[in-house]
């Protein structure tokens, strides 16, 4: 008992107070000057990183911290880098590919593809066969693309609308992976205003699909738009080769002082309303808004290069929605360096997550269109166009269709971009598994014993 009155009067009994010496005031002040120092040297290096993350937070793009010109997408959602593997179906794999390539005789060159708004299906097709990321094993595969040139097709009337449809349902029956996951983890390029409408039967067959496309809305002509933000990716539109390659292009942009006219508008009136008021607008000021009547054929037809010569003689390049929401216009701006101004309400823009489009362009209202415009765009000092067409000079290359070797194209941003949609595990309303790991069909067939056709949903 004795021993534990002894412990608590130890615990419990007030603290002895110890005299505070001379000595005691010295080291009191030495532990404050080793902390305030210590604070002071950690400060100073976080300072770096710290102000680096908020540069990529407040700057146009997230650049890496290599000085090589890449770009940095988030580490959120995507990782530190690269991996992935995705396989190409082969034109000589299954049935119909070379007609959704060829058209139905084979007389449809990838050369004569690689021309105007769809060029997008060739340029990617070949670009994922050069990737590194290219796999030849099925079973390895992230991913799986499915080549298609099919708006350059039916353009060239290489194969209708009822036959379009007919082939890609033909081409899917006989996919077993595409089964397997329910077209989750495979890959369509769509390249024009129409999207993925030139499929007629897309909402049956590749609603769960991955889509590369520059539009987002067809709203105005559909029920339903074929574009979904949570599993699709808007790609740009395909901008000239002679504009985009280093080296000598088409045209080279001209100093602002030396530009002829505030703003223009370059294109065919086409019955659309804002194309027309901007047409009417320049009527009324000649000196301020370029919007010359354009022929695309005949013997007056305007060329490449006349057409970026007219292009890059103004400070804002106007882009309004044509057919669809998505404009070629937009994109074309920054290789003349003009700030673009987008007057098309449903637009989709690629890359979202590394591009702050508000830094480098303009979306004014459609329902704006008029003098209003004029007077705001005038009213812009030159020396904050000049920042956003230099911030606009340091992006473009997220505009080009270039290797994923290179530190910045479209092609590495759309690689990033699938990165986030990869899974680990798939599985359609038509895929079972069992105890022991194996997946079966409906009849319990095991997967790598499913032979084509199979049934579609």
């Amino acid at each position: 008992m004795g021993s534990t009155s002894n412990i608590k009067s130890r615990l419990f009994a007030p603290p002895s107070s110890t005299p505070c010496t001379r000595t005691h005031q010295i080291g009191a002040l030495a532990l404050i000057a080793i902390t305030f120092f210590t604070t002071r040297l950690l400060d100073q290096s976080l300072t770096p990183s710290t102000s680096h993350f908020n540069q990529f937070q407040s700057d146009v793009v997230r650049f890496s911290g290599i000085d090589d010109g890449s770009v940095r997408w988030p580490r959120r959602g995507y990782g530190d880098e690269i991996d992935l593997k995705i396989y190409v179906y082969d034109e000589n794999e299954i049935d119909g590919v070379k007609e959704l390539l060829y058209g139905r005789d084979g007389r449809i060159t990838p050369e004569a593809c690689l021309k105007g708004q769809w060029g997008t299906q060739v340029k990617i097709h070949r670009l994922f066969l050069k990737s590194r990321f290219h796999t030849r094993n099925k079973g390895d595969a992230d991913l799986f693309f499915v080549p298609s040139y099919v708006k350059c097709v039916r353009m060239m009337g290489g194969l209708n609308d009822k036959e379009i449809n007919q082939a890609y349902v033909k081409v899917l029956s006989q996919m077993p992976y595409f089964r397997l996951s329910g077209g989750r983890d495979h890959i369509f390029v769509f390249p024009s205003g129409a999207g993925a409408h030139l499929f007629k039967s897309w909402a049956t067959y590749i609603n769960r699909s991955i889509i590369l496309t520059p539009e987002g809305d067809r709203t105005d002509k559909r029920d339903t738009s074929a574009f979904n933000t949570w599993k699709d990716i808007i790609i740009p539109g395909n901008v000239d080769d002679g504009m985009t390659t280093n080296g000598v292009r088409l045209v080279d942009p001209l100093p602002l002082s030396k530009r002829k006219y505030l703003a223009n508008y370059l294109g065919r009136a086409q019955g659309k309303i804002g194309r027309l008021q901007l047409i009417d607008l320049a009527k009324q000021f000649p000196d301020k808004l370029e919007s010359p009547e354009l022929k695309f054929s005949g013997p007056e037809k305007l060329g490449k290069t006349d057409y970026f010569l007219h292009l890059r003689n103004a400070k804002f390049c106007l882009a309004p929605r044509g057919e669809s929401s998505w404009t070629l216009r937009f994109y074309e701006s920054f290789f003349v360096e003009c700030v673009p101004v987008l007057l098309s309400d449903h637009a989709e823009l690629p890359f979202q997550n590394v591009v702050d489009y508000s830094q480098i362009s303009i979306k004014w209202p459609s329902s704006r269109i008029g003098t209003q415009l004029l007077e705001y765009l005038e009213s812009i000092p030159d020396k904050r166009i000049e920042e956003m067409i230099a911030r606009g000079r340091k992006i473009r290359c997220l505009w080009v269709y270039g290797p994923d070797s290179e530190p910045c194209s479209a092609f590495s941003a759309i690689l990033w971009e699938l990165q986030r949609k990869t899974r680990r595990f798939h599985h359609s309303p038509e895929t079972f598994w069992l105890h022991n790991g194996s997946i079966v069909n409906r009849d319990l067939v095991e997967f790598y014993k499913w032979k084509p056709p199979m049934p579609l949903p």
